[in-house]
């Protein structure tokens, strides 16, 4: 059990369809960083950008990416997460892939599809929610669009951290910001939220705005300009156990049962 963690969160300019590339410069960036590090946080998509075309650049479990994660795991000794498109039984899923150190693979389907862009007319939804237990600490994983759905990101596990992989457009970058301190603040967790950075092929611009939030809402650490960054911090699980003490707001939350 560990009581701090160390995390990264690798904010890119993501090339669209091209795994080599994207891989590669997000290699260059992990290897910049000479301090401790426990986890590596990627956007979602990274690969590849948020594409609608999967059966394009779909890779399996045994893919390319996945590949170069669990060797990225290894040599770092440390866990690395982002999302993929992946293909699993002629079926497309935006999955969260995170990686122990040791190679372990664990994973996330995102649940809520962007039906805004047709991501629900050609990825299949996911239907189990993922906590993710990792050096001491309980990780909620998430993808993107599941931001906007405070029942599905309820912290009824007793969580530490929320983490949001991310492609979120420019034009509502102001609810991604509202929202990460939302979830923070009514879960009394950390939020982690990862975003690319800049044009993909339909003219979407991305500004980034990578960021952790404490459990009373309130930036660590934000990337607050449109360029690659990397943003690192150490998270601390006391202070997520003293705001729980000293704010017993979860033992006061409703019960209700959520229907998929």
């Amino acid at each position: 059990m560990q009581d701090q963690l160390k995390v990264h969160l690798i904010q890119t300019d993501t090339v669209w369809k091209n795994i080599t590339e994207n891989i590669e410069n997000i290699s260059q960036k992990i290897s910049q960083i000479t301090e401790q590090a426990d986890l590596f946080v990627l956007p979602e998509m990274f690969s590849t950008g948020f594409v609608m075309e999967p059966s394009e650049v779909a890779e399996p479990m045994d893919g390319t990416a996945v590949t170069w994660m669990i060797d990225t795991a290894k040599s770092k000794d440390c866990a690395i997460t982002g999302s993929l498109i992946i293909k699993e039984n002629n079926k497309f899923y935006n999955r969260l892939i995170f990686v122990h150190p040791s190679g372990e693979i664990e994973y996330y389907n995102k649940k809520h599809l962007f039906s805004h862009a047709g991501e629900d007319k050609v990825y299949t939804t996911g239907t189990e929610r993922k906590i993710i237990e990792y050096k001491g600490w309980k990780i909620a994983a998430f993808v993107c669009y599941d931001l906007r759905f405070p029942v599905w990101s309820r912290n009824t596990e007793n969580y530490h951290i929320a983490l949001y992989v991310a492609n979120w457009p420019k034009t509502r970058i102001n609810a991604w910001d509202i929202l990460l301190k939302a979830r923070a603040i009514e879960n009394i967790c950390y939020t982690i939220g990862v975003n690319r950075i800049g044009i993909d092929a339909n003219e979407l611009e991305y500004i980034g705005h990578s960021q952790i939030t404490n459990p009373l809402g309130n930036n660590i650490k934000k990337s607050t300009i449109a360029v690659e960054d990397i943003i690192s911090t150490t998270l601390y699980k006391a202070e997520i156990l003293k705001d729980r003490k000293d704010f017993k707001f979860l033992e006061d939350r409703d019960d209700f049962q959520l229907k998929n």
